[in-house]
């Protein structure tokens, strides 16, 4: 499917995942297909890609995905679900220096755009304690206040701590995303109180008629688009599905094709379709100007060396979102 003069940064892709590589639940179903998966994107309009890093280890493979291509990009941090890695490591604090000097390489390249996936889940605190969570949400305050670097955010059934210790380190940091948004109106309107934050929509934020109506109280001006491929599709029995106009063919991971998506992976090409549903709820006839917007937000925060003054005035002078 063509791009239709959208212009779209997908700023969560978890490129370092084994479906990308083929392999769902432990076993090959095909060959590894990221070339494909970003010709499909770049077709449909994107043209950056954040590769999200959850780990040391698997920041450092995003790290080396990013440098395949000049339109990919990545962050460097540790998820809150594996917050443990810094004490099985056995030495914290080297681990948090190991990190830190892989954000440094990563910059030096023009790679690393922000710190994270960091923050607090506590709807699977099975993988890791809220006490070590908060421990290395904290200490990952630091890393950004080193580098000097955008957060790159996770929120999950932890509103009031999350936005607690954001409060307390706010002069640490120059701005951030809370991505995957799936919170409630009272979680939205804490995180739009942080005057430099930014809330991220994906498939996740649309399944339900109350997601939605949440959605409507997020401003344009405040919000980006993902995909957090290849997890967080837009499904048939999500409530944001009645605005999704743009699909793609897809086929079973088992008949695997390369021209086609795979069915229930989700990919970067289909972040047009959370700009529809966007779009859709909030009742903007402008597809192409709301585009513009999300994508200034997203220079904004993560690459401010390309919003010259001509593309603020071009913003200014004519793609306001004019509700229909």
């Amino acid at each position: 499917m063509a791009s239709t003069g959208v212009k779209l940064i997908d700023i969560a892709v978890n490129l370092t995942d084994g479906m990308f590589k083929g392999i769902y639940h432990g076993k090959q179903c095909h060959a590894a297909d990221i070339p494909a998966v970003l010709a499909r994107a770049w077709a449909a309009g994107v043209d950056r890609i954040i590769v999200t890093g959850g780990s040391l280890k698997e920041s450092r493979e995003a790290l080396e995905i990013a440098e395949t291509d000049g339109r990919l990009f990545c962050t460097v941090g540790v998820h809150p679900t594996r917050c443990g890695e810094f004490e099985e490591s056995g030495d914290p604090e080297g681990h948090f220096q190991a990190l830190l000097a892989l954000a440094r390489e990563g910059i030096a390249k023009g790679k690393v755009v922000a710190v994270g996936e960091c923050g607090l889940d506590y709807d699977r605190l099975h993988f890791c304690p809220s006490d070590i969570q908060k421990k290395y949400f904290k200490k990952q305050f630091e890393l950004a206040e080193a580098v000097k670097l955008p957060m790159f955010l996770h929120m999950r059934a932890a509103g009031e701590d999350f936005c607690e210790i954001v409060s307390e380190n706010l002069y640490r940091f120059p701005g951030g995303v809370t991505h995957s948004f799936t919170g409630t109106a009272e979680d939205r309107d804490k995180l739009l109180s942080f005057d430099k934050m930014f809330i991220g929509i994906n498939g996740c934020s649309l399944k339900t008629s109350e997601n939605l109506d949440v959605l409507q109280g997020i401003p344009a001006e405040r919000m980006m688009i993902e995909t957090d491929s290849p997890y967080c599709d837009i499904k048939n029995t999500h409530a944001g599905i009645k605005f999704v106009k743009s699909v793609w063919q897809s086929k079973k991971k088992e008949k695997y094709e390369p021209d086609s998506t795979v069915k229930g992976r989700n990919e970067p090409c289909l972040v047009r379709q959370v700009l529809e549903v966007v779009a859709g709820c909030k009742g903007i006839a402008d597809i192409e100007g709301l585009s513009k917007i999300l994508y200034h937000n997203t220079c904004r925060l993560f690459f401010p060396q390309d919003l010259d003054t001509s593309a603020d005035a071009q913003l200014e002078s004519g793609t306001a979102v004019q509700n229909s």
